[in-house]
Order: C-alpha cells, then structure tokens, then sequence
C-alpha cells in the first residue's frame, strides 16, 4: 500500500491573542488554539474516477489514519488489503491540497457504497437503525476482561497522551489499551467521532495486533479503547466495526449507544472518574474483584 504524502503537514495548533481576566485586572497574552479545518475523504476503484464520499470537520493531522478509519467503519474496507493508496489531492500545475484525502480500494465500490457527499460530523453516514447494525457488523470477541482497578488508571493514562489537549484544552481523544492498561496510541480531534477514525484508522493501516488481534482481523479485536467525552451511537458503531469489546469514556453513553452495545455484545463503562464507574452493558468482562 502506498501513502504518498509530502512532507509539509498542516499544523494542528494556530497562535491566537487573547485578553485574560482574572478578578478586576486583565492582560494581553498569546495562546494556542486547535486548528479546525474542513477534510473531504474522497473514494475510488480500478477503472473508476475518485468520487466525493464525506466532509468531515477535523482537526489536521493523521489524516490517512482518519481516511482509512472511516471506510473502514462504513463497511468499504476490512483491512489494509482492501486500500491500494490514500494520498492528498495534487491537482495538476496546484499546490498539495491538505484538505482533500483520497483512498484508492483494491476492488470495486460496494452497491451499499453512498453516492453523494454525507456530512460525518454525525458519525452515522447512513446506519440510522440498530437492525441494520446488527446486520452489518459481526459480534465483538467475548476476551478481554479487564480488571475494575485498571479501568478506572484509563482516563489518566489517557489524558498523559493527549499532547495537543495539553496546549488548547480543546481537543477530544481516543486511546487504544490493553487488558494490563498498557496504551499503545492516542489520536486527538475536535470531533470525538474523528478521534476514533484516527484509532482505527492508525491500527488498520499497521495490520498488526499487538494488543491481541491477529493480522488480517479486525484493526481493534480484544482491545479496551478509552474516549474522553461521552458514547453516543456513532461511536459504539464505529467501534464496534473495529472490533473493540470493551469501550469506556468519561462520560455518560446514550440510550441508542447502549441498545447498540448490547446488540454487538460490547461492555460500556462511563463517568469513569475519581475511582468509579458505571457498567452499561455486557459487565462480565470487567473483574470487580481487582
């Protein structure tokens, strides 16, 4: 597979003046804020043309990994054997165009495959019901179980990866653990949809499990994977796509979020906070004893 891509990145920080306030006096200093731009994943086949499929608002940077996440999610690809390329768009005789990323499948585009430009912001991109959820995706491996005590070291082993945030303060994350609590990679996006296409995404283009999955599965099988805000349905099905089985955040899921674990056969634990938590769906896989 070849990631043809130059070697200027957009930046994903942009410095900023504001006037701090604090009490009755004020300062003007600088700062930093997270980049926001906007990215359209375009799709293409053998003998056909590269077609606009979404636009998703992002925060630059892995924008492959984001790419490769998403096809991944709707179902056009299962592995890093189904992407030939992903590469920024160069028109010709133009400067490298950061805000348009191709990716070239191996075989021809699915029937199911959209044929006009879907706003990912959502994260749904077409999956509005748990039927057909439960139809597309497979049921997660029942391994790993995680110990109570390991879950609840997740949001401070996550926040330690989160770079970015640390500068802005703005950002959403997605982390990629072990049973152990070992974290392989986090991803930051203002999107917390994008933070976990940029997980998948980076696990799919490694083809390598090292937290259990063997190559050729799915990118996340067995993994723990931790988000920083809350679960709506969106995540639970891109995860779930990826293979996670167990999914915690520190937040809150929603209803539909919850119905769709249960259908996959997903543990969902939230407010993962200050030594607690709550255990959504499939408890079975977290060790309340250690």
């Amino acid at each position: 597979m070849n990631l043809a891509q130059s070697d200027v990145r957009p930046a994903a920080t942009t410095a900023a003046w504001v006037v701090a306030v604090k009490g009755s006096g004020s300062e003007r200093k600088p700062d930093r804020l997270v980049a926001e731009e906007p990215l359209e994943i375009r799709i293409s086949s053998p003998g056909e043309e590269a077609r606009p499929l979404a636009i998703t608002m992002r925060t630059p940077g892995h924008d492959f990994e984001l790419a490769a996440g998403f096809v991944l999610s709707e179902g056009l690809a299962r592995g890093s054997q189904d992407i030939i390329s992903i590469r920024y768009c160069r028109p010709r005789g133009e400067s490298q165009l950061y805000n348009i990323v191709t990716v070239e499948l191996v075989g021809p585009l699915p029937p199911t495959a959209p044929r006009a430009i879907s706003n990912s912001s959502c994260g749904l991109c077409g999956k509005s019901t748990l039927e057909e959820l439960a139809l597309s995706l497979e049921p997660v491996p029942e391994e790993p179980v995680i110990a109570a005590s390991v879950l609840c070291s997740l949001p401070d082993r996550l926040r330690r990866g989160q770079r970015v945030f640390g500068q802005t303060g703005g950002l959403h994350a997605a982390g990629v653990f072990d049973a152990s609590g070992k974290r392989f990679l986090v991803r930051e996006d203002v999107g917390r949809h994008n933070a976990m296409d940029k997980v998948i995404g980076a696990s799919l283009l490694r083809n390598a499990g090292a937290w259990g999955a063997p190559k050729g599965h799915r990118p996340l099988e067995s993994a723990v994977v931790m988000v920083s805000g809350r679960v709506g349905f969106e995540i639970v099905q891109k995860a779930a796509a990826a293979g996670v089985s167990v999914l915690a955040a520190v937040s809150a899921p929603s209803s539909l979020a919850v119905q769709a674990a249960e259908k996959v056969g997903m543990t969902v634990a939230g407010f993962l906070r200050d030594n607690h938590f709550n255990l959504y769906s499939n408890p079975q896989r977290v060790d309340l004893e250690n």
